[in-house]
């Protein structure tokens, strides 16, 4: 009888931390209070039978100038837009050190120089001597080589001039054209590394496109094809000439670069605007170019992905691979498809499976 009740009584207690635990993972649920996001809708560009590619303007002419010297920046003489012209000074950095190197070198000149006019004049005394029988073949023979030497001592140390005068170039950073500065990446006292850019120069009024191209549509793509341009920000259309097919995507990630030469035109382009390229060749595909925001865009290290809508209203992590970052968006080349819907934004934390309201 004693075992009976103790049974009962285990069992009864059980029961009520069954109870307990299911009525708190039940509470829990019920106060999860869901995130809300803001969506949007892939779209793509299949409803055009021709192909086309996202790219980029930039001028025919432009260079970001760089040293190879190390030194701290003294001054700058340019701003970003003013117009230089063809060998203006741009930057000077700090010279001191070539400045004493030049001394050193011109007075190695001077000596260098002194030596030479000494061991020629000896040398012609020597040769007169010979003629004379007065000196021996072992004698001009010393005296020819000293000369010799002399001389090249001189043109050694004039050389060594023309070295530093080359290197001036690298401290005073000069305009290699005539154009616009459109960029600075350094200000007055900063420390100049070589090969660091230091100053962007565009020549203004000659441009192209950078546009790239899925494999499955290079080998349609031509050199000399004339193309549509349609300029996203200004909602207008220019044409172009294909210029250049690259062969290889070793470095660009399966797409393949292709350059088109803008023609004349009085509409105010300007570089770094993004463009769409329609290139009159029916599409061998059916690849479609997905372009999201770069905002909705969850990063973990080297990952790249973004939520998807899953059933019941729960927010979903799906990996992504990107492509060209054009603007505000980027190109996803797997892991999402025209029509699915994803977070843009939300007013709380996401992680897989939590709850949300769309707005």
């Amino acid at each position: 009888m004693k075992n009976y009740i103790h049974s009962i009584a285990v069992l009864t207690f059980a029961a009520f931390l069954t109870s307990c635990g299911g009525d708190k993972k039940e509470t829990v649920a019920l106060n999860e209070t869901p995130v809300s996001v803001t969506v949007g809708t892939v779209q793509g560009d299949n409803n055009s039978p021709f192909l086309t590619a996202s790219g980029k303007i930039q001028a025919d002419n432009s260079a970001n100038l760089s040293t190879r010297m190390m030194g701290f920046v003294d001054k700058i003489y340019v701003n970003v837009g003013d117009k230089v012209t063809k060998d203006q000074l741009l930057i000077s950095i700090n010279n001191a050190d070539l400045q004493a190197k030049l001394a050193q070198v011109n007075a190695s000149i001077t000596e260098a120089t002194a030596a030479y006019k000494n061991a020629e004049k000896d040398y012609q005394r020597f040769q007169n001597l010979f003629a004379e029988n007065s000196a021996s073949q072992k004698e001009l023979d010393d005296m020819t080589a000293r000369f010799e030497m002399a001389k090249a001592r001189l043109e050694a140390a004039n050389q060594m001039k023309n070295e530093v005068n080359a290197q001036f170039a690298y401290v005073n950073i000069r305009a290699p054209f005539s154009g616009i500065v459109t960029n600075k990446f350094i200000e007055v006292g900063d420390m100049a590394n070589p090969g660091m850019p230091l100053v962007a120069v565009e020549a203004p009024g000659s441009f192209e496109v950078l546009a790239m191209v899925p494999e499955t549509e290079i080998s349609q793509v031509k050199k000399g094809t004339k193309v549509e341009v349609t300029i996203k920000s200004l909602e207008k259309t220019v044409f172009g000439t294909v210029s250049e097919v690259s062969t290889s995507a070793k470095n660009t990630g399966g797409q393949y670069l292709v350059k088109i030469a803008l023609d004349k035109t009085d509409i105010a382009i300007l570089s770094g605007m993004y463009v769409t390229v329609k290139f009159p060749v029916e599409k061998q595909a059916k690849h479609q170019v997905v372009l999201i925001p770069t905002t909705a865009i969850v990063e973990n290290g080297q990952l790249m992905g973004v939520y998807v809508v899953g059933e019941n209203n729960t927010a979903l992590l799906r990996w992504l691979r990107l492509g060209q970052i054009f603007g505000s968006e980027v190109e996803v080349l797997s892991g999402l498809k025209a029509d699915e819907t994803y977070i843009v934004s939300a007013e709380g934390k996401l992680y897989n499976g939590a709850k949300i309201t769309i707005q």
